[in-house]
C-alpha cells in the first residue's frame, strides 16, 4: 500500500548496494497482514511503512510495528504525510527512530518536507549534501559538520515555505489535532453510509469498512466507468477528486485497477460536499447510460 515515495528509493539501494526487499502483505479489506511479521523481520534493518495509506486510508499500527521492528534489532522509518496532517502525531510515544512528512498536506506551501530523527541516529549520520551552513569548520584536509539540525541543512534554506509551514502548523494547532480527527470520523462514517446506500453494489470502495482505522480518503470503482470519466463529469459538476494510479502502482494491480477515483476530505469539508460527490455520481451515471 505505500506510495512510491517508500518503494522507489529502496530499488535505488537495491541496485547500488544489493539489499534485499521484502514486502508485508495486505488483507482483503486493505489492511496490513501481521500474521507472518516476525519473520519477514529476521535478520531486518529497517522497517519502512506508512503510518496511512494514501489510497486506501488505511491506518496502520505505527506503534506496534515500530516495537516489533525494534525487537527484531531493526530501526523504524514512518511515511506520515498522509497521517499527520490528520490526526495527534506523538513520535516518543510511537517508537518510531525516523518520521517525515510534508507541508503542503498540512495547508503550508509547497516544496517543503520535513524528517524527524533520533538524535543518536542524526549525529551518526554523515550528512547528505554539502555546502554552506552544514559545517563547523573547514581545512584544506577535511571539515567538520555543524550541529544538528544544521548538519542537515546546506545552503540557503526555503526561509519564506517554512514561515509558511510554521503558520500552518499554528493554524492546525488552534483547531486541535483530536478535533480534526473527530470530525474526519464523523464525515467519513456519513460519506462511506451515503455511498454504499445510494449505490450498492454499483460502487466498489476500496479499503477498511471499520472507519476506525482509516481516514476519510475513500478510493473506489463505479461501475464499470473509467475512472478518467467519472472524474470528467464530477468535474463538471464542481466536485473535484484525483483520478489516477495514486503513485500506487504496486497497490493497483494488486487491486486488479488501472485508476481508481479518490475523493479525499479535510477539515474544511461537511456533510455536504459529500451528499454533492454522491450526487455528481449520480449524474456519471446517467450521462454514462445506454439511451
Amino acid at each position: 500500500m505505500e506510495h512510491h515515495a517508500n518503494i522507489v528509493p529502496w530499488h535505488m539501494l537495491v541496485a547500488e548496494r544489493g539489499i534485499v526487499l521484502r514486502y508485508i502483505p495486505i488483507t482483503p479489506d486493505g489492511q496490513l497482514d501481521l500474521s507472518n511479521l516476525d519473520a519477514l523481520l529476521t535478520d531486518a534493518k529497517v522497517l519502512s511503512f506508512t503510518s496511512m495509506s494514501n489510497v486506501l486510508g488505511t491506518i496502520n499500527p505505527s506503534k506496534f510495528l515500530c516495537a516489533a521492528a525494534h525487537r527484531a534489532g531493526a530501526i523504524a522509518i514512518v511515511d506520515g504525510c498522509q497521517s499527520v496532517p490528520h490526526m495527534a502525531t506523538d513520535v516518543q510515544d510511537m517508537g518510531a527512530d525516523f518520521l517525515v512528512f510534508s507541508s503542503h498536506k498540512m495547508c503550508g506551501p509547497s516544496g517543503l518536507g520535513l524528517l524527524w530523527g533520533r538524535q543518536q541516529l542524526l549525529d551518526a549520520m554523515p550528512p547528505f549534501m554539502g555546502g554552506g551552513n552544514m559545517i563547523a569548520d573547514v581545512r584544506l584536509d577535511g571539515f567538520t559538520c555543524a550541529e544538528l539540525p544544521a548538519k542537515y541543512e546546506a545552503g540557503t534554506p526555503p526561509i519564506t515555505e517554512a514561515i509558511g509551514l510554521g503558520a500552518a502548523v499554528a493554524y492546525l494547532s488552534k483547531i486541535g489535532m483530536n478535533n480534526i480527527r473527530a470530525h474526519e470520523i464523523d464525515l467519513a462514517t456519513y460519506t462511506m453510509n451515503q455511498l454504499t446506500q445510494r449505490f450498492g453494489q454499483d460502487i466498489v470502495i476500496h479499503g477498511p469498512t471499520n472507519i476506525e482505522v482509516r481516514g476519510a480518503t475513500h478510493s473506489f470503482a463505479f461501475k464499470d466507468l473509467h475512472p478518467h470519466d467519472v472524474s470528467q463529469v464530477l468535474d463538471q459538476n464542481n466536485v473535484c477528486v484525483r483520478a489516477g494510479h495514486h503513485c500506487a502502482k504496486p497497490l493497483m494491480r494488486l487491486l486488479g485497477a488501472n485508476a481508481t477515483v479518490r475523493a479525499s476530505f479535510y477539515l474544511y469539508n461537511n456533510h455536504q460536499d459529500a451528499d454533492a460527490l454522491c450526487d455528481a455520481l449520480e449524474q456519471a451515471s446517467e450521462f454514462f447510460s445506454p439511451s
